[in-house]
């Protein structure tokens, strides 16, 4: 469970961006969409690869 304390004269929308934030980092929404649908291995793999070599590159570019 996510607990944010709200800290004294925050606003509830600063309060909210940060329970935003927290829940992102937990990846559960991104757990739950890959779940919906099967993938097989490979092509799991295969994304993870492309995803890679796309990162890669803009390395590349910046240094």
């Amino acid at each position: 469970m996510i607990i944010v304390n709200v800290k004294e004269g925050e606003s509830l929308d600063r309060a909210l961006k940060r329970f935003k934030k927290k829940f992102e980092k937990t990846g559960v929404l991104r757990e739950l969409r890959s779940r919906q649908a099967f993938e097989k291995k490979s092509i799991t793999r295969r994304t993870q690869v492309k995803k890679a070599i796309y990162k890669q590159s803009l390395n590349q570019d910046n240094g």
